[in-house]
């Protein structure tokens, strides 16, 4: 859709934002990209999204589309004439559905609670998220990506907590491929895409990230 004015204000390694980068990458859609300063909101933060406050947000030609998961499916709606993310037939939209609200409900929180505890916390954080990872990978099976041949909705919602893996990793001294071999295979592989390579950030950066925040919280 040519003419079209599109800004995404984002904050560099959130995997919420990841998504719609790969999803705009995917579409070819250009954009402005605003990163945000998360500690001291900027006013166009606070008016394009008054109710959370939160970063990812699509402003297109001046109205805003918040929640992420919610802009990958308005991206696909807008720009559906290229690399359709979500299926045609309705009870495969149902299933990338639920599975993109599986990772949105379980990696994050999981995720998170692994760099945030420590004990017995972060011991039974890492065999839920190492659980969570079971059954996508059982989703998965021997499929090129979760919605059979092409990238899709459910690609799109999990890829970008990869680049957090090793930071998941380095802290909970744990090795997410030796229990999920072909998740990390199929992760590697999708890599290969330009569209995820080029959107996701350097884990080692996030890694750096992430210890400062545990310094922050007094866990470093």
């Amino acid at each position: 859709m040519a003419g079209d004015q599109v800004t995404l204000l984002d904050y560099w390694s959130s995997p919420f934002g990841m998504r719609v980068r790969i999803a705009l990458a995917e579409k070819g859609v250009k954009y402005e990209y605003s990163e945000q300063d998360l500690r001291n909101k900027s006013d166009l933060l606070l008016q394009m999204n008054p109710v959370h406050k939160k970063i990812p947000v699509l402003v297109h030609d001046g109205k805003p589309v918040c929640e992420s998961l919610i802009i990958v499916q308005y991206i696909d709606e807008v720009w559906k004439d290229k690399a359709p993310l979500l299926p045609s037939d309705p009870y495969q939209r149902a299933q990338s559905r639920f599975w993109a609200d599986f990772v949105d409900k379980k990696m994050y929180e999981f995720g998170r609670k692994i760099w945030t505890t420590k004990g017995e916390d972060q011991e039974a954080a890492k065999k839920d998220f190492i659980d969570s990872l079971k059954l996508l990978e059982g989703e998965l099976g021997d499929k090129p990506y979760f919605g059979g041949e092409t990238l899709g909705y459910v690609d799109v919602a999990l890829l970008p907590f990869y680049c957090w893996f090793y930071a998941y990793e380095t802290i909970g001294n744990f090795n997410i491929e030796a229990d999920c071999p072909k998740l990390i295979a199929y992760c590697k592989r999708c890599l290969q895409k330009e569209s995820v390579s080029k959107s996701l950030k350097d884990p080692h950066k996030v890694y750096d990230f992430v210890v400062m925040l545990r310094k922050m919280l007094g866990l470093e």
